[in-house]
């Protein structure tokens, strides 16, 4: 885009201004201000005192495609960074995880990180990437990633400080979108405190300067020899992470307060669905929640407002929320910070393809269907418009299973998580009615292989309580673990199976057994290149190499199993899940790769179509020589995580699973 001149900037804000405030050719409601076609993430429309809006809600990246402007091509849009890993406690107290920064141009958001510059956009493809939640585990924790629409990037939450016999700087919570809380050393001195992590600055290229903020900083850890130890909690969008003292009010060590943004949509869960339940009445459309530090009388200290993780003592640390930006809390080991989320909306006409007969998720119109869809928990409720026994379409996937890490001692790759189970159907039901939608999470990922020898972490299941009866979707099998053990090397079962690394058995798909089938089996691997996890569509690709590397591509990963197909209901050209394979779920993870000589060596497996991670890889000739961990499944598709590649000790680590999804539809 050409920079733009003063005037050109003054006539804009003057028309955003107008817009806003249903003036001039902006109060007609059968207007198009916006006048913006464009495709991307999961569609919302909604209304909100007669002006009617299309949100795109992005939980995995891919592009913001605007195809045609024939108005303003003004939107407003939040970008929140994914939140930062939880320190780990280990003989004293660490600090919580800071949330992922929090950015946007809407308006009346509360908090300090809203700027009064609109944002036009003009027929390009605009870049949407979602940052990943840091990694906790046995130290400091790592920072999330940064999430970015076009030119307007949050940074990642800092990573929590440690807490142990290590000496400072691991004590300090690191910097971030919100800074990371301060953990506390084994000595100590009395009342010297462990600083928490600072927010960082951000900018934006001119001519469209996004907000100036974007969280807060971490709160201090501190150590009193021979008393007490505790660990600051991690900032959030909305408040500083509190302060460790040596008194046990509630404050002490949680994180900080989040936001919260109704710009995916209004109704009973807030933003169409996306975000967490906040304090008092407001229910949903909370972000951005710091992590909670160590308590350092045990216990359990509760997560902020925002997806923040909970601390409990002893355990591990709770995780952020995925699509928050949520920190990760401390713990015996750190929790993982929650992935970001970035919402673009534009006003569109009051002319829509139909009509909501029921409230809950993101709602959309598409060929004479009323489509609902559910990224997060939530209630499917009727209105007074529902007709007696409408029959529903739906689709219900769980998450995806993470993948299998390596041998911490010796030279061998993880194997493919399986994708969450994937049901599809039809039901009438008569209203008045309320149930609940449960969407489960996606395995996390390992950073190495730990006693005992387990395989990868199993997704969660996903349901919708149907009034004529509850459909359940089961998780994804975690992947087998690289190494000589069959127990730890075998896949895990579930709605589609881990794959394994030839010393153990493939997880059985479409477990506990569903009729038609849920999902299908992980491939098996060899002991150098893991088998592919299961997928909706097919099971996961068996290693046809012999068990060596001393052969070419004896250390090759294998393909996840393909997902399916959503039902043609489902379909709208505007919308997708799996960037690449617009209307898929449910791909199953690839395996990973090891290397023992760069003549012969193969390359990692892809994650199956619909979400699936792909395979670690260390292969010298196929990337130059950058290991790289295990790619996570999408979030939103029950996409399995990639297997750890090889490489000792311990490989670079597993992909998570991807988080599921619930679509409900009806005629209009």
């Amino acid at each position: 885009m050409a920079p733009l001149t003063t005037g050109a900037i003054q006539a804009i804000l003057r028309e955003f201004s107008q817009q806003r405030a249903g003036r001039g050719r902006y109060a007609t409601a059968g207007g198009n201000p916006a006048g913006i076609t464009a495709t991307g993430g999961i569609i919302s429309d909604y209304e909100v005192s007669g002006t009617y809006y299309r949100a795109h809600i992005f939980t995995s990246t891919g592009p913001f495609n605007v195809s045609a402007v024939t108005g303003t091509g003004l939107v407003e849009y939040l970008v929140v960074g994914g939140g930062g890993g939880g320190g780990s406690e280990g003989s004293v107290r660490g600090g919580g995880g800071g949330a992922g920064g929090f950015r946007t141009n809407v308006l009346g958001t509360p908090g300090n990180h809203t700027t009064t510059v609109p944002f036009p956009v003009s027929v390009s493809p605009y870049p949407v990437v979602i940052g990943s939640g840091g990694a906790g585990g046995g130290g400091r924790g790592t920072n999330g990633v940064d999430s970015s629409f076009g030119p307007i990037t949050s940074s990642g939450g800092g990573g929590g400080g440690q807490g142990s016999q290590d000496s400072p700087p691991n004590h300090f919570g690191n910097p971030g979108g919100s800074g990371g809380g301060g953990g506390s050393p084994a000595g100590g001195n009395p009342g010297s405190p462990y600083a928490g992590g600072t927010t960082v600055a951000v900018t934006t290229p001119s001519p469209w300067p996004g907000p100036s903020t974007q969280g807060f900083d971490g709160g201090f850890g501190r150590h009193i020899a021979g008393s007490w130890a505790g660990g600051g909690g991690g900032g959030g969008a909305g408040g500083a992470g509190g302060d460790a003292t040596n008194t046990p009010p509630s404050g002490t060590g949680t994180g900080g307060v989040g936001l919260r943004s109704l710009i995916a949509g209004p109704g009973p869960e807030g933003a169409g669905g996306v975000g967490t339940p906040g304090p008092g009445p407001t229910t949903g459309g909370w972000f951005a929640g710091g992590g909670a530090g160590a308590f350092y009388v045990g216990g359990t200290l509760g997560p902020a407002a925002g997806g923040g993780g909970t601390f409990s003592y002893p355990g591990v640390g709770g995780s952020g929320t995925y699509a928050t930006g949520g920190g990760g809390a401390s713990g015996s080991i750190g929790g993982s910070g929650g992935s970001g989320i970035v919402v673009v909306r534009y006003q569109i006409g009051t002319v829509q393809t139909g009509s909501a007969k029921a409230t809950g998720g993101a709602i959309s119109y598409y060929n004479g269907q009323t489509i609902h869809t559910f990224t997060t928990t939530g209630t499917f409720a009727s209105l007074p418009t529902w007709s007696p026994s409408t029959s529903v379409e739906y689709v219900v996937v769980a998450g995806g299973g993470a993948g299998g890490v390596s041998n911490p001692g010796g030279y061998s790759a993880g194997s493919g998580g399986g994708a969450g189970g994937y049901r599809t159907g039809t039901t009438p039901f008569s209203g008045p009615f309320s149930f609940s939608v449960s969407i489960g999470a996606g395995g996390a990922g390992k950073l190495t292989a730990s006693a005992p020898l387990t395989q990868g972490n199993d997704g969660a299941t996903s349901s919708a309580a149907f009034p004529t009866g509850t459909i359940t979707s089961a998780g994804g099998g975690g992947g087998g673990r690289g190494g000589g053990d069959p127990s730890g090397a075998s896949g895990r079962s579930g709605g589609s199976g881990g794959g394994n690394n030839g010393y153990g058995t493939s997880g059985t798909g479409n477990s506990p057994p569903t009729s038609p089938p849920q999902g299908n089996s992980g491939g098996t691997g060899n002991q150098y290149g893991g088998g592919g996890g299961g997928g909706a569509g097919g099971t996961g690709s068996p290693n046809p190499y012999p068990n060596s590397p001393l052969v070419v591509n004896g250390g090759a990963g294998q393909p996840g199993g393909s997902g399916s197909q959503v039902p043609t209901t489902f379909r709208n050209p505007a919308t997708y899940f799996d960037p690449a394979n617009q209307w898929y779920l449910a791909g199953g993870g690839g395996g990973g790769n090891y290397h023992y000589d760069p003549s012969r060596d193969g390359s990692p497996g892809p994650g199956g179509i619909g979400g699936g991670g792909t395979g670690g890889n260390n292969s010298p000739s196929y990337n130059g020589g950058v290991f790289s961990i295990g790619g996570s499944g999408l979030q939103s598709t029950g996409g399995g995580g990639g297997g750890s590649a090889g490489g000792g000790p311990g490989g670079p680590g597993s992909g998570a699973g991807g988080s599921g999804i619930v679509l409900i539809a009806y005629p209009s």
